[in-house]
C-alpha cells in the first residue's frame, strides 16, 4: 500500500480556561481529543460532524496554525508537528486552505492580482516578470473568471466569485492538499453547487486532495470519496461515500443522514429525532461520549469508550451495538429493512 500524503494519528488538541487575576488555568476544553486518518493523493476525505465538534480545529491543526497538544501529523511521509517555523515554511506551499467567509479572509485594501501574486512571490514559484503574468492569467482561466477582473477589489466581486479568488489563491502556491473549511456553508444554494463542481473539476486535472470539512451532507454526498464523522471531539465513523450513505454503522450518522433533505417528491426519511444537549467539551461524558443522547445507549455505553472497529469493508465505527448478536443490532436491522 502506498503511503499517504496526509497521515493523522491520534491528534489532541486542548485549550487552556483561564480564569482569575493572574490567568490560572482552571480546566481544558478537549475540542479535538485523539483522532486517526489519512487522506491519499487525489483523494477527498470529508469531515462531518455538528457545530463545535472540533472540525474546524482539525484542519488547523493538520495545517500547523498552532501547536497541537499530542499525536503526529506526517505530510508525505515527513512529521511537520515538531518542526519548527523556519523548517515548517517551505512545506506550507504544499499544504494550503480555502477558508468560509470569501469576503474576510481576503485583504480588502489589496487588488486581486496582489492578492494572486503573493504566494506566487513568496515562494518563488515565478521565474520571472512575464512568468508572472502568465500564471496569473492562467489561475483566473482556471477558476472561470475573466482575465480583465484581475485588477479589481474584493467588494465588487459577488459571494461566490470572492470564494473562486480564494481557490485561486489557494492553486497559486501549487500545493498537494487543500484544507476547504466550510467553504461553501456562507454561500447561496446555486452558488455552492457551482464551487462544488469547480473543486471536483480542479481536483481531477491537478490531482489534488482534499480534506473537506462541512456540515452539510448532501454536498459532502455530491464530492467525497471517504467520510469521518465526528462527535464531541472524537471520529464516531469513517466510510467510503456508498457505503456510509447506505448503511450508516453509528447511531449519530444515523440521525445526521435522516435530516438531509430527499429531493424526490413523495420521498422522506424516516427522521431520527435526538433528544438533549451536546455534552461540554470541558467535562465530556465517560464511557461513549454519545451515550446521552442515543436512543440506542445501554449499560456498558455509560462505562467503556468504545473503539473504532470494522464494522465492513473500508468501513469502521465506534460502537458497542455491534457487538451484539445481529438480531439485536438496530442499526444492522435498519439496514436490512
Amino acid at each position: 500500500m502506498s503511503t499517504p500524503l496526509l497521515q493523522v494519528d491520534d491528534l489532541k488538541k486542548h485549550f487552556p480556561i483561564r480564569g482569575g487575576l493572574f490567568g490560572t488555568v482552571t480546566g481544558q476544553v478537549h475540542a479535538v481529543d485523539g483522532i486517526s486518518f489519512s487522506i491519499a493523493k487525489g483523494e477527498t476525505l470529508s469531515l462531518v460532524g455538528e457545530s463545535g465538534c472540533g472540525k474546524s480545529t482539525v484542519g488547523r491543526a493538520v495545517l500547523q496554525l498552532f501547536p497541537i497538544t499530542a499525536g503526529q501529523v506526517v505530510l508525505d511521509g515527513q512529521r511537520i508537528d515538531t518542526l519548527s517555523a523556519s523548517s515548517m515554511r517551505p512545506l506550507r506551499q504544499r499544504m494550503q486552505v480555502v477558508f468560509q467567509d470569501p469576503f474576510s479572509s481576503l485583504n480588502p485594501r489589496m487588488r486581486v492580482r496582489d492578492i494572486l501574486a503573493e504566494p506566487i512571490r513568496n515562494f518563488g514559484i515565478a521565474k520571472d516578470a512575464a512568468d508572472l503574468e502568465a500564471r496569473l492569467a492562467r489561475l483566473m482561466d482556471t477558476v472561470r473568471l475573466p482575465r480583465d477582473a484581475i485588477n479589481r477589489w474584493p467588494h465588487e466581486f459577488s459571494g461566490g466569485q470572492r470564494q473562486r479568488i480564494g481557490i485561486a489563491r489557494a492553486l497559486a502556491a501549487e500545493p498537494d492538499l487543500i484544507v476547504c473549511d466550510e467553504a461553501v456553508s456562507a454561500l447561496d444554494v446555486s452558488v455552492k453547487a457551482q464551487i462544488v463542481n469547480l473543486l471536483q473539476d480542479l481536483q481531477k486535472e491537478l490531482g489534488l486532495a482534499m480534506l473537506f470539512i462541512s456540515h452539510d451532507l448532501a454536498i459532502v454526498e455530491h464530492m467525497t470519496h471517504r467520510v469521518a464523522v465526528m462527535y464531541l471531539g472524537k471520529i464516531v465513523e469513517v466510510a467510503g461515500k456508498r457505503s456510509l450513505f447506505s448503511a450508516p454503522m453509528h447511531p449519530y450518522t444515523e440521525a445526521l443522514l435522516s435530516a438531509v433533505p430527499v429531493p424526490i417528491p413523495g420521498q422522506a426519511r424516516t427522521r431520527k429525532i435526538l433528544t438533549g444537549d451536546v455534552p461540554s467539551p470541558i467535562n465530556p461524558p465517560k464511557g461513549c461520549r454519545f451515550h446521552t443522547r442515543c436512543p440506542y445507549a445501554f449499560d456498558r455505553c455509560r462505562v467503556d469508550e468504545p473503539e473504532l472497529r470494522p464494522t465492513g469493508e473500508g468501513h469502521i465505527a465506534a460502537c458497542h451495538l455491534h457487538d451484539l448478536p445481529r438480531a439485536q443490532n438496530p442499526l444492522l436491522n435498519a439496514v436490512a429493512a
